[in-house]
C-alpha cells in the first residue's frame, strides 16, 4: 500500500513491460458487495487514526496528510465522534513553522505547516533554522483538519503564513510548495487558492497572476495539463477549476447559467470530462487509461463544480466503486486489489458526490467535508 501527499496523482502505479498501467484485474470480483460496507470502513479508519501501519512508514514525512485522509474520512462516514479533537488540533498546531520576528518573513521562507516531526529541524550553532519551512500540501491538510475538528482558524498566526506565502508565488503566477528546489504546478496552485479561501484572507496570493497562470494550461481538448503544454489530466482539470471556484472567477453550477462566455472553454471541457467515464463506469485520470478510484472525485468534482454532474451514468459508477470496495475495508486503486488510504478517501468522497446515505455531504471545491451543510459555519 503507498500513499502520497493529496494531490500526488500517479506516484507508485504498477506498469507493464509497455510503460502501462496494469491492474492486476480490470474484472470486478465474481462477487462484490452490493453496498456500501460503512461499518466495515469505520473500522478500517479507526484502526489506521490509532496506528500507523508499517506499510506507511516510508511516508512518515507525509504524516499530516495520512492525518488529514483519516480524519476526514472518518467524518466522511459520520464517525467523527471517534476522534479526540482537541488533542489533534494541538498535534496539528504544533507543527506550525513560527518565525523568530517579523523580519524573518522577508527572509523567502514559507512558515506554513511541516509535514511531519521529521521536518522539523532545530537551529544550528548560529541559531539559524536550515531548510525548516513549511511545505503547502502539508498546510492545505494541516487547515482542513483544524476546520473538521471545529479549531477556529482565526485564532492561528494566519499572518505569518499568508505573508510568506507570497514568496513563493513564481513571476508566471504559479506555487513552488517550499522556499527552494521544487516543481511548480497546478497542484500548488491550488493548495495556496483553498489555504487563502478557508483563511478567509487572500493576501497571501495574486489572484490575476494565479488566474493566467492556470487558463495557460487547458490544452486543446478542453481538459486542463499540470503545466501549460502538458497533456490533460484529472488532477490537473480539478485544481484548475477548483481554484478559479474558490477564487471566485467562475460561478458555481456554471451550465445553468446564462452567459454567452466564461473565463474557460466550458463546452469543451465538459467534452473532455464526460470522455473519461470508461465502459466500466469509473472514470480515467487521461485518455486510453484504466478507470482509477480515485478520478471519480478528481474528475466527478470538476462537473459537480460546473453542474455537469447529473449526465455521468450514476449506476455504472456506482457498480465500479463497489468492485474496489475491499473486504477488509477501505477502497484499492483497481478492483480485486487491496486497499490504501488515499484511494480508500476518495472512494468514499466519490460516494459523497452520489449522495450516498450515510455519508455526509462534500465540498467539491476543498475535497472535504461540506461544514457549511452540516450548519457548521
Amino acid at each position: 500500500m503507498a500513499t502520497r501527499d493529496p494531490l500526488d496523482f500517479d506516484v507508485g502505479v504498477e506498469v507493464d513491460e509497455e510503460g502501462t498501467p496494469s491492474p492486476s484485474s480490470i474484472s470486478p470480483p465474481s462477487s462484490p458487495l452490493s453496498y456500501l460496507d460503512r461499518d466495515r470502513h469505520v473500522a478500517f479508519f479507526e484502526m489506521l487514526y490509532d496506528l500507523m501501519p508499517y506499510h506507511y512508514q516510508s511516508q512518515e514525512i507525509n504524516r499530516l496528510t495520512l492525518a488529514f485522509f483519516t480524519i476526514s474520512g472518518l467524518h466522511l462516514l459520520q464517525a467523527l465522534d471517534r476522534v479526540d479533537k482537541d488533542r489533534v488540533a494541538n498535534w496539528v498546531l504544533s507543527f506550525q513553522a513560527l518565525p523568530r520576528s517579523r523580519a524573518e518573513l522577508k527572509n523567502g521562507q514559507f512558515y506554513g505547516f511541516h509535514g511531519s516531526r521529521t521536518s522539523q529541524f532545530h537551529p544550528d550553532e548560529n541559531g539559524v533554522s536550515v531548510h525548516n519551512a513549511g511545505h503547502l500540501a502539508s498546510t492545505y491538510c494541516a487547515l482542513a483538519i483544524l476546520k473538521t475538528v471545529g479549531f477556529n482558524l482565526l485564532t492561528i498566526d494566519k499572518e505569518s503564513i499568508l505573508i510568506s506565502m507570497r514568496n513563493l508565488q513564481q513571476p508566471d503566477g504559479s506555487f513552488m510548495p517550499v522556499h527552494v528546489g521544487a516543481e511548480t504546478d497546478l497542484r500548488f496552485v491550488y493548495c495556496a487558492a483553498a489555504i487563502c479561501f478557508m483563511l478567509e484572507d487572500w493576501s497571501g496570493m495574486d489572484r490575476e497572476k494565479a488566474k493566467d497562470y492556470i487558463l495557460n494550461c487547458q490544452s486543446y481538448d478542453g481538459g486542463f495539463g499540470l503545466m501549460p503544454g502538458l497533456e490533460s489530466h484529472g488532477g490537473g482539470t480539478y485544481c484548475a477549476v477548483a481554484s478559479l471556484r474558490l477564487m471566485g472567477y467562475i460561478e458555481d453550477d456554471l451550465l445553468s447559467k446564462n452567459a454567452t462566455s466564461f473565463i474557460v472553454n466550458v463546452p469543451l471541457l465538459l467534452d473532455w470530462c464526460m470522455q473519461r467515464q470508461a465502459i466500466d463506469g469509473g472514470f480515467q485520470g487521461r485518455a486510453n487509461k484504466y478507470s482509477d478510484t480515485c478520478y471519480a472525485f478528481w474528475v466527478g468534482a470538476v462537473l459537480k463544480i460546473l453542474g455537469g454532474y447529473k449526465l455521468i451514468d450514476k449506476i455504472a459508477l456506482r457498480r465500479f466503486l463497489l468492485s474496489c470496495q475491499s473486504e477488509f475495508g477501505g477502497f484499492s486503486k483497481y478492483p480485486r486489489e487491496l486497499p490504501d488510504l488515499y484511494h480508500s478517501y476518495y472512494g468514499f468522497t466519490a460516494f459523497s458526490l452520489l449522495e450516498e446515505p450515510g455519508l455526509n455531504p462534500l465540498c467539491a471545491e476543498l475535497g472535504m467535508i461540506d461544514l457549511a451543510a452540516l450548519g457548521i459555519l
